[in-house]
């Protein structure tokens, strides 16, 4: 195969991936996510108090999720429910590609998204450094997506695994605030340094929050794809 074609291939594969992750109800959550993150950038506009990169990190997180949420979870059930789970699990190895595929223009999706959104909030209301801060957002977006994916493989049906993700999610905002400063903290911002901690020990934590974050997210992806090699769980 020439190398032209071969572009052309992955262009149009990528292209028909973007169609299925953008069908249904995706675009109701991405509505959700600008519509919330446009609420509270007016509310920063007529807030007295400066807007730093740490605000900016918490207004960012929400729709993140928000954005991630629809795709990762809906991944398989849209298939079953449009009877193509036959034809993708019938193809050797080809559901592996055609999964990672979608996992991965997801989360190129998301970076996208909350680069303009980060982007915005500095013509808006804020003049910080985007790119870090979505660099440091993709860490905790990452391991939910991750866990979505593989509880989506487990349970084989999206309301159940939406409600699971829903439940782990209001879990760590519960405990959010004894949690605040600790490693095991999905939602640590990298940017709310405590004022009684050397920054030497802040940096330390961050690095540690981190790499959970990034094992965990590799766990999850790994376990995803070994429970698709069931294919009678899933056909």
């Amino acid at each position: 195969m020439k190398t032209q074609d071969r572009y052309q291939l992955i262009l149009r594969s990528i292209t028909y991936n973007l169609k299925i992750i953008f069908a249904n109800k995706f675009i109701f959550f991405l509505i959700a996510a600008i519509a919330f993150y446009l609420m509270v950038i007016g509310i920063m506009l007529f807030d007295d108090n400066a807007i730093n990169t740490e605000d900016i990190y918490d207004t960012l997180i929400f729709p993140g999720i928000l954005i991630l949420f629809y795709p990762v979870i809906f991944n398989i059930q849209n298939d079953k429910d449009a009877r193509m789970l036959e034809i993708i699990f019938g193809i050797p190895n080809y559901r592996y590609k055609v999964y990672l595929v979608r996992f991965a223009i997801t989360m190129v999706m998301m970076f996208v998204f909350l680069m303009l959104m980060g982007w915005f909030a500095v013509f808006a209301v804020a003049r910080v450094n985007v790119i870090p801060i979505v660099y440091q957002l993709m860490y905790p977006l990452l391991f939910l997506s991750g866990l979505a994916f593989m509880f989506s493989t487990l349970i084989k049906n999206a309301n159940s695994t939406a409600a699971i993700m829903v439940i782990i999610g209001l879990t760590f905002l519960i405990l959010a605030e004894p949690l605040q400063y600790s490693k095991w903290n999905i939602f640590l911002n990298p940017y709310n340094a405590p004022s009684e901690m050397s920054q030497t020990i802040w940096q330390n934590v961050i690095r540690e929050n981190r790499i959970f974050l990034l094992v965990g997210t590799i766990i999850s992806i790994l376990w995803s794809l070994t429970n698709l090699q069931r294919r009678e769980r899933f056909v």
